[in-house]
Parts: C-alpha cells; sequence; structure tokens
C-alpha cells in the first residue's frame, strides 16, 4: 500500500496511475481517494498521471488526534506533491478537498501547480466582519423577511409558488 509519512508521523495512503502531466485530485469530508476513481481511470487512460491521496484521518490514512485543520490537510498535501516530484499539476478539490487546495497554494505557492479546479468546495470566510470588510452582510444568507415560524424566507414559502405548482 503506497503511502508518504508526514513531518508529524502521519502516514498518507495514495493512488499514483498512469504517466503525463499531473493531475492531483483531493477528495471531500468524509470521503476517500476511491471517489475519484472513475475520474482518476479516465485521466490516467488520456496519457496524464492521476494522484489521489487519503486525507490524514480518512480511509487508508492515519487515524490521527491531532493535525485535522486546513493549515495541517495543505502542508500533508505539500509534503505529497514534494515526495512524489510532482510539478506543473492540475490540482482538483471537491468540497473539503477544495479547501484543502485553496489553503495549499496560499501557504505553498503555485510554484508546482499550473491550475486549481474547484469543485463544490467549501468557501472562505464571506460574511462581513471587522476582520473582513469587503464579505457579503449578514442579509445575503440570513434575510429578514423570513415568515414567522419558518426557516424560509418569504419569496420560498409554498403559498408564493406559483399557481401550476399549487395543490388544490
Amino acid at each position: 500500500m503506497p503511502t508518504i509519512t508526514t513531518q508529524d508521523g502521519a502516514a498518507i495512503f495514495y493512488k499514483d496511475w498512469g504517466t503525463g502531466r499531473p493531475v492531483v485530485f483531493s477528495h471531500g469530508w468524509p470521503l476517500n481517494a476511491d471517489a475519484w476513481d472513475p475520474q482518476l481511470n479516465m485521466v490516467a487512460g488520456n496519457s496524464y498521471r492521476a494522484i489521489a491521496h487519503d486525507r490524514r484521518g480518512h480511509g487508508r490514512s492515519t487515524q490521527t488526534w491531532d493535525g485535522n485543520e486546513m493549515d495541517t490537510y495543505a502542508d500533508d498535501l505539500a509534503e505529497l506533491l514534494d515526495q512524489l516530484g510532482v510539478s506543473d499539476a492540475v490540482l482538483v478539490g471537491h468540497s473539503t478537498g477544495g479547501g484543502e487546495v485553496v489553503r495549499y497554494l496560499a501557504r505553498h505557492g503555485q510554484d508546482r501547480v499550473a491550475k486549481a479546479v474547484l469543485l463544490g468546495a467549501v468557501p472562505p470566510l464571506m460574511l462581513r466582519t471587522d476582520n473582513n470588510p469587503k464579505g457579503s452582510p449578514i442579509e445575503t444568507f440570513d434575510p429578514k423577511d423570513r415568515h414567522p415560524g419558518s426557516a424560509r424566507p418569504r419569496r420560498h414559502r409554498p403559498d408564493r409558488a406559483h399557481r401550476s405548482l399549487r395543490t388544490a
């Protein structure tokens, strides 16, 4: 079973199929590298190098007590890319894996990366706060026009549905 060992001793399982320009896949929570098997097969079958890893705490990687946060995930990805000699890579991240890709780029730069693809990625902080004055106001996420006793804004209430959707 192929693994790399991180600086803190965690074993990170990975798949490394094919040859050519590397495409590195980072899975969402609570999945593992197997979630990417159809894409890995397609990519490797088309003259690319397909790589996917089980994030620490997932699948065949070490079930760590510490380090289960984005900075460590990004550092683990950096160690994987370094130990596998990856350069000119396309990083693909889904959900938590998208956050991992973005954090990797923020912490480690883009020297090894040509492109990044984010698929339904966890977003950065989008709310306007004192530390994020360019964010969106809370009303963007939590409209004030809620129906009393409902979690839905008035515009999403069933009684406002198009007449063709109403039941008799």
